[in-house]
């Protein structure tokens, strides 16, 4: 569904991506792991043209979205909904009124149907009772869930999360990991998720790949992945204490 061919990207003077092949099947959970660094999000935003590569192209269900502009460059963007790394709240709105944004910005909707989606994606992410509430009154985790909700409140077909968990408590985070997994479940999604927690991760991806040096040095399900013998991911794994005896190893070694 998303491919990325020969992807590179220079930053500066350091090159982030160095010919990047990567896809992305309908309906999965890709999980892109690997250090501070490494361009985790800079891949993620290639995605969306929220960034442009300098060598290579990207394909989103058959478009050459790293090329479109204007209103193609619009249409395309309408497959995804984002769920960006705080959340990105509108602090003088309360938490309906966030999640009404897009559909206010960009469809005719009545202010009853928009109502009505709103109510129907807050109760998906468990915050239904909150709709009058300011972001500043709610939690970190909290405002992720909201953020989710608007992210999926026009129903897209790709969902990309920036570091979801990022800054959440360990409850939060695996709260938001059971979100992912739901709505994957239950609206069919494709997700994209870059993280720096491979315990989420593991438990949420479909498939893992690891960035490193501006490569992509491994592509893998979870079961695969923890036993992987690349000495960068296994470096990456003992410093999270992940072993081969981990809870994603399903039927033992």
């Amino acid at each position: 569904m998303i491919r990325l061919e020969h992807v590179t990207k220079m930053l500066g003077t350091r090159r982030v991506l160095d010919g990047v092949d990567l896809e992305v099947k309908r309906g999965e959970t890709l999980v892109i792991v690997g250090p501070s660094g490494t361009g985790k999000s800079v891949t993620l935003k290639h995605m969306v043209r929220l960034m442009t590569p300098d060598e290579g192209r990207v394909v989103v269900d058959g478009d050459v979205v790293s090329e479109a502009t204007g209103s193609a460059l619009e249409k395309i963007r309408e497959k995804f909904g984002v769920l960006f790394q705080g959340g990105a709240l509108l602090e003088w709105l309360n938490v309906g009124e966030n999640v009404a944004l897009p559909l206010r910005e960009k469809t005719a909707l009545t202010e009853d149907e928009i109502q009505t989606k709103v109510r129907e994606k807050l109760s998906l992410v468990g915050m239904e009772g909150d709709m009058e509430k300011y972001p500043a009154e709610i939690s970190g985790g909290m405002r992720k869930r909201v953020g989710l909700a608007r992210a999926i409140v026009r129903d897209p077909q790709i969902i990309l999360y920036d570091e979801p968990t990022s800054g959440l408590d360990p409850v939060s985070s695996r709260t938001i990991d059971r979100l992912i997994e739901s709505l994957r479940g239950e609206l069919g999604v494709t997700s994209v998720v870059v993280s720096h927690d491979l315990h989420s991760a593991l438990s949420i991806g479909t498939r893992i790949a690891m960035l490193y040096g501006g490569h992509i040095c491994e592509l893998a399900t979870p079961e695969a992945f923890v036993k992987s013998q690349n000495d960068e991911v296994r470096q990456f794994l003992e410093a999270q204490f992940i072993t081969r005896r981990g809870e994603w190893e399903k039927h033992g070694v």
